[in-house]
């Protein structure tokens, strides 16, 4: 599993006490991971976890070497570029989240946009731009509390996402490349 954006990465040591996974966890900001790396590295019998690994790096000019690593690729309330990326709005970066999935892997998104993000207020998703990355959208609809509570977001609680503010779960699959 990648996390993009994955912030203080508590996702990523949540998604990693699973033993039979390997997640990644990639943010633009170093700082932000920090104390959650520092836990994943410590010895197992202290809380760490040998099959996690953070990556600092902006998902439109991530390296090579994570192409098509990810069964599973999560985005959790993202901002700034991230957002626009997953909404499809900066195309440069729904590449680089097309990038890292595998074919047939699915990109499982939560966001929510304010006024302040400059888009509008509703989370819209053009088909068409996703299909251009080879990805196919499969649904874009509003979340439901289970599924913002599944995330153990620390900016879910923050934001009482879904209470306070509209929460949208976008879902898309990496098709295979055409022939």
């Amino acid at each position: 599993m990648v996390d993009l954006g994955t912030g203080d990465g508590r996702s990523v040591l949540h998604a990693a006490r699973d033993p039979d996974a390997f997640v990644i966890g990639i943010d633009a900001d170093a700082a932000s991971m920090r104390e959650t790396s520092r836990k994943a590295a410590r010895p197992p019998d202290k809380g760490g976890v040998p099959n996690a690994m953070f990556v600092v790096g902006s998902v439109g000019s991530l390296p090579d070497e994570l192409d098509a690593v990810a069964d599973d690729v999560r985005v959790t309330f993202p901002w700034g570029s991230l957002l626009r990326g997953v909404l499809g709005v900066d195309q440069t970066v729904l590449g680089g989240i097309a990038r890292v999935a595998k074919v047939g892997a699915e990109i499982h998104a939560l966001v929510s946009v304010t006024e302040r993000d400059g888009l509008g207020l509703i989370a819209r998703v053009d088909p068409s731009v996703y299909d251009a990355y080879g990805l196919r959208l499969i649904e874009a609809r509003p979340a439901t509390q289970a599924e913002i509570a599944e995330t153990n977001s620390s900016w879910a609680k923050r934001l009482r996402a879904g209470r306070d503010r509209p929460v949208t779960l976008v879902r898309s699959v990496r098709e295979p490349a055409s022939s």
